[in-house]
């Protein structure tokens, strides 16, 4: 079971958050992000607690969310590297290599770069994102062949990204912020008990009008993802497997499965050489440096 070993960081970001929510919503966040678990009591079991029996399925889905965005603070920073295998509506099959790096912030959304290795004609491709916490993330591709850095507009990020199954969307941080939610019910997938949430995005310029997520009842980790369109039918699944516990008690998932139920099409992420607290700082994630990231 996790335990809480990166408090001062937790409480930072806990406190930055706790003046958006309401009464009963921060009590179980507080309750979520630093009880340790004992006796019988589950992470996943709000319904023990007090007053929680009573909440809409609006305030249980929002206080859900909350908790699995805290149990998830405080790791500061983490790199690790990707294999990207691409597969058509015909089986065919393409394979891509990246690195990726991602940077904590209290008080905003996340830094997140990706940088191509492999093969040649995406090789120093680069992609930046400084996630909001409100409002258009800012994103930029930085293309080595046409040696300029492109911003991505908030009208395209619904698009694919590199071609993949993944849009520019899917790869900004998943700030609670973004959404509002729906508690739909609890149920067991592959063995994991989990809760199923429908999140509805805030931004007008998103691709999606709903996500429905599973997360496992004991540690909060999403499972898998359904995608609908804008015109409200799937589009997409993506489902997270593998998981393995990190530094001070971070999960993470080595393989990220995205089907796009319309083409046919599907994009495979195998993660490998998951690294914590690397010392990263905001000028490893700044705009000016996407042309000669290493």
């Amino acid at each position: 079971m996790k335990t809480i070993q990166s408090l001062p960081n937790k409480k930072m970001k806990l406190n930055a958050r706790l003046k958006q929510y309401s009464r009963t919503s921060r009590l179980l966040w507080t309750v979520a992000a630093f009880f340790p678990i004992s006796g019988n009591m589950a992470w996943g079991d709000l319904a023990s607690l007090p007053g929680t029996a009573s909440l809409t399925p609006e305030k249980k889905g929002v206080a859900i969310a909350e908790a699995a965005e805290i149990r998830d603070s405080g790791w500061g920073d983490w790199v690790a590297e990707a294999k990207m295998i691409l597969r058509n509506s015909h089986g065919e099959s393409s394979t891509r290599q990246m690195r990726y790096r991602s940077l904590e912030q209290v008080e905003a959304g996340d830094k997140n770069l990706v940088v191509f290795d492999y093969p040649r004609d995406v090789k120093g491709t680069a992609f930046l994102v400084h996630t909001q916490l409100v409002g258009n993330d800012d994103q930029w591709l930085y293309l080595p062949a046409l040696k300029r850095v492109k911003r991505i507009s908030a009208n395209n990020k619904s698009g694919p990204f590199v071609g993949s199954e993944f849009s520019y969307e899917d790869l900004s941080s998943q700030e609670v912020e973004k959404y509002t939610y729906k508690f739909l019910r609890e149920e067991t997938l592959e063995g994991f008990h989990a809760y199923v949430l429908e999140r509805y995005p805030v931004d007008p310029n998103s691709g999606y009008t709903k996500q429905v997520i599973w997360l496992d009842k004991e540690e909060y980790r999403s499972l898998k993802i359904d995608y609908f369109d804008r015109k409200g039918e799937l589009l997409k699944t993506l489902t997270q497997k593998d998981y393995k516990l990190y530094g001070d008690g971070f999960w993470r998932a080595d393989k990220f499965h995205m089907v796009n139920h319309q083409t046919g099409k599907s994009t495979l992420l195998e993660w490998n050489g998951y690294q914590f607290t690397q010392g990263l700082r905001d000028r490893d994630f700044e705009r000016d440096t996407l042309r000669n990231v290493r």
